[in-house]
């Protein structure tokens, strides 16, 4: 449907509770918790609090790249906040990230706790703290943080604007879909000529850029992102495919994206991961109807 209404802002905006479609349930111009509730802790030192969203899987797949990298001290407790159903407004979350958004992680291997949140910030933590996909010089570290920095900023236009308009809005406009339309195009050409170069999206190592990038632009290109493949021509950028499939192919990507995942087939769906064999035994498809 296209509305070509025109719309004249009032002197004062006010909040109207039924606009807002799919989320309008969940969305408020205030911050702060909505109710008390305390989050659960679990025995590694790393506890995530998380969903199977784009920027979500970010974090598990680094967690699972640090893991079968050999960091030990990478494990973590996988705790899932249903961000349909407010979880993310609770005070325990709250306390983590004052945003309410996922993921946050608390990190609990020192003295006191170390919250983070933002999931670029949690990358540059993680990559810090066990010193891996991050490059050490300075050249090579620039260039892996421009393009973190570069997925931050853009994938707003790809989520909020694209995404929302394109597959969540409770009406289609045309405007707003052919304006983030461009830009995700725009930015999926960026992406094709670094490629063009580069194996990976920071030069020649798999690096924390990578990972941030590949669950918005990489899920898109593969056609796992709100089936717009066809209406963006993803095909046409050879070189993001290519890399597309490079990344998808590692078994720890494999495992990242099955973490806080409730959509789906049953069997990529692992809700909650609490140790490296929950993938073998407590995916959805293992689970007992009953105990589902």
């Amino acid at each position: 449907m296209t509305d070509n209404a025109e719309y004249t802002p009032p002197a004062v905006w006010t909040w109207d509770k039924e606009s807002g479609g799919k989320f309008a349930s969940i969305n408020r111009p205030i911050a702060g918790p909505t109710h008390d509730k305390e989050l659960p802790v679990g025995k590694h030192p790393l506890q995530l609090y998380s969903l199977a969203t784009p920027n979500g899987v970010k974090v598990t797949v680094m967690l699972e790249e640090l893991l079968a990298s050999g960091h030990s001290g990478a494990e973590y407790d996988a705790w899932l906040i249903q961000i349909g159903e407010g979880d993310q407004f609770s005070s325990g979350f709250v306390e983590i990230n004052p945003n309410s958004k996922i993921p946050a992680l608390n990190d609990r291997s020192g003295p006191e706790p170390i919250r983070v949140f933002e999931s670029g910030a949690i990358l540059i933590y993680l990559a810090e703290k066990f010193g891996a996909f991050l490059p050490t010089s300075p050249a090579a570290r620039a260039e892996c943080l421009s393009w973190l920095q570069w997925q931050m900023g853009s994938a707003p236009f790809l989520g909020g604007g694209f995404g929302h308009f394109y597959a969540y809005a409770p009406v289609k406009y045309e405007y707003p879909i052919n304006r983030y339309a461009m830009e995700v195009k725009r930015q999926l050409d960026v992406l094709d000529r670094r490629l063009a170069d580069n194996e990976f999206v920071a030069g020649p190592e798999y690096t924390i850029a990578d990972m941030a990038i590949w669950p918005w632009y990489g899920a898109l290109a593969k056609g796992l992102l709100y089936d717009a493949g066809e209406f963006l021509q993803v095909q046409d950028y050879k070189n993001v495919q290519r890399w597309t499939e490079a990344v998808y192919a590692r078994p720890a990507v494999k495992r990242g994206r099955m973490v806080n995942r409730v959509m789906g087939e049953p069997s990529s769906q692992l809700h909650e991961r609490h140790d490296a064999s929950d993938f073998d035994t407590k995916t959805q498809d293992k689970i007992a109807p009953d105990a589902r």
